[in-house]
């Protein structure tokens, strides 16, 4: 018993080292140069050869795996990092920042996305026996965990598809279902049903996301959300920071000053008009909060987006952090 005991963890530890190995061999091949590629659908495989900068975006539902390199993730004052021993997984779609911490020519940062659809998850979760409720679900709308070796394994093999594309239509959708799966019977299984129950707008904090994003230029009136959404104010508080690590006025800020940033990089729009059409009335105000979230002015910061690395334009800037 005591000789098996032993063989069974370094058999694991030899198929992680080897599950680890081909995906990174099959990603480098698929992404011979820096970019993002979508192979088939949903699934997108990215590539750096240099760190970035801390970059504001907004974070998809998605399983996200690094075959090499790392990355870090902020959501509100909290920092999540990982790398090719653990995945993150994200429900709901929120303002992060985030930056590639270890990339370089010789060792590239290669990472894969995986799209979660909520009508999927949904499914895997019925046909699984995990229960759909609307109640409010408390967990973190994004958080990292280790990855284990059936995780990997089924990761793998949806990226061997790639050299199969004849198969790749009937079998990957199988695969998928069978990483959800996985998921769901892990450490970060109740942060699944955001997706099902968030994503499908049946639950009263999905509807607040929703109303604060939709009308993000407004005034905040939190207890006309409240009532709209069926729940007290203290309530609405609790369960709002609890999913998205932010209060309601944190993330109306996010994501205020983040259109702000897109229209001066995309549209040519000056500070002041920026900010008034997010619903800065104060100029001062804005410049204020636009500062203490990105780090400097708003016109020395969109100086600076525009010329990081003489390469990419603020528009790739502002959108990368939708790439793991």
């Amino acid at each position: 018993m005591g000789t098996k005991a032993i063989q069974l963890p370094n058999r694991e530890t030899q198929r992680m080292k080897s599950y680890r190995e081909e995906l990174l061999e099959r990603i480098a091949r698929a992404v011979p140069e820096d970019g993002l590629i979508e192979p088939l659908a949903g699934l997108r495989l990215y590539r750096a050869s240099s760190p970035t900068e801390p970059l504001p975006g907004v974070s998809d539902p998605t399983f996200c795996v690094i075959a090499q390199g790392s990355k870090e993730v902020y959501l509100g004052t909290e920092r999540y990092r990982y790398d090719p021993y653990h995945y993150c997984l994200g429900t709901v779609e929120l303002p992060i920042v985030s930056r590639i911490v270890e990339a370089s020519k010789e060792r590239p940062y290669l990472s894969l996305v995986l799209r979660l659809d909520p009508s999927l998850v949904g499914s895997v979760m019925i046909e699984s026996g995990h229960a759909v409720s609307s109640s409010p679900v408390d967990a973190k709308a994004f958080d990292v965990s280790p990855l284990d070796a059936g995780l990997l394994d089924a990761v793998v093999r949806l990226v061997r598809l790639l050299d199969h594309p004849e198969e790749a239509s009937f079998i990957a959708p199988l695969i998928k279902r069978e990483i959800i799966y996985r998921l769901l019977r892990g450490k970060q299984g109740d942060r699944l049903r955001h997706i099902a129950i968030l994503r499908g707008y049946t639950s009263p904090i999905a509807r607040a996301i929703e109303l604060l994003r939709r009308n993000f230029d407004q005034p905040l009136r939190i207890d006309e959300i409240a009532r709209e959404v069926g729940m007290s104010v203290s309530g609405l508080h609790h369960h709002f920071k609890a999913v998205t690590a932010m209060s309601p006025l944190q993330f109306q800020k996010r994501i205020r000053l983040q259109e702000a940033r897109r229209l001066m990089l995309h549209e040519g729009l000056d500070a002041a008009s920026a900010g008034f059409k997010v619903g800065y009335n104060d100029p001062s105000h804005f410049n204020r909060e636009y500062k203490k979230l990105f780090g400097l002015p708003p016109l020395r910061d969109v100086e600076r987006l525009r010329g990081y690395n003489g390469k990419r334009s603020g528009r790739d800037s502002v959108r990368r952090v939708r790439a793991a």
